[in-house]
């Protein structure tokens, strides 16, 4: 059966593209012929992303902070630039913070966390939206997370980020009522990365983390998610298959939240 999920000639931006999720995205988007704009503050890190993916693949690397505003709108120019516009925006760059109890949580960390996961995700849609507006047309992905769907300890502020990364993702899903412009998240639960290895020592000080035998007992899937796992939802929400589908909020957890 052929892939009915392709995205040739479309020009797809990614934030975050060095992380593992990222990288994951923009292999996968290039793959299905999607012409690629890679962004993330991480230079060296970008490079090499941009180095494994297919030979044959379009594609720009912008450097940027996505927390600075004029850093923002110049990888959104870029990409207009290069490639006259943008059809698919994985809004994605994110950090997890400390890994610690609200009474000691600094009000600096709680501030680089929404400042990056939630001011990083409002600029980016007030940038790519009168570009996807004009066109009336584009497919815009936030990463929110399964902490944006319930609480959990040790991580309140990384949670907080994410509930509003929902919020967003609804609201502005609503804004584009009428337009060609649609707008999802999707909610990862415990992928295997760098991340859930942090958030699991930061919760284990001083100790080896849990086995993972003993984390996916709480999965109904009994396993951790593959970062590519996550890259299919996204290819999915970016292609014309999900022409119906806005202002949902995709959980890529193994059954986690189901209970």
């Amino acid at each position: 059966m052929p892939d009915r999920i392709r995205l040739d000639g479309r020009v797809a931006v990614v934030t975050g593209a060095a992380g593992v999720i990222g990288t994951a995205t923009i292999r996968l988007l290039a793959e299905r012929g999607a012409r690629i704009v890679a962004v993330d503050r991480r230079e060296d890190d970008l490079k090499a992303a941009i180095s494994d993916l297919p030979a044959s693949a379009e594609a720009l690397a912008v450097t940027a902070d996505v927390t600075r505003e004029d850093e923002v709108a110049e990888y959104v120019r870029a990409s207009v630039d290069r490639f006259g516009t943008i059809d698919a925006f994985y809004n994605n760059a994110g950090v997890e913070g400390d890994i610690k109890p609200i009474p000691q949580y600094s009000l600096e960390s709680f501030r680089r966390v929404l400042d990056v996961n939630v001011v990083g995700v409002f600029l980016g849609m007030k940038h790519v939206l009168p570009v996807m507006l004009k066109q009336n047309k584009g497919s815009i992905i936030n990463t929110a997370s399964i902490a944006g769907l319930v609480g959990s300890p040790m991580i309140a502020v990384y949670s907080a980020s994410k509930h509003a990364v929902i919020g967003l993702t609804k609201s502005a899903a609503w804004e584009c009522t009428g337009t060609g412009v649609r707008v999802n998240c999707v909610c990862p639960g415990l992928i295997d990365s760098r991340m859930l290895s942090t958030i699991l020592q930061g919760r284990n000080p001083g100790n080896e983390p849990p086995p993972t035998e003993k984390i996916v007992d709480r999965i109904p899937a009994r396993r951790l998610g593959q970062a590519s796992e996550v890259a299919s939802i996204v290819a999915f929400l970016a292609s014309d298959e999900a022409s119906y589908v806005s202002g949902s909020a995709y959980t890529v957890d193994g059954g986690r939240t189901a209970a």
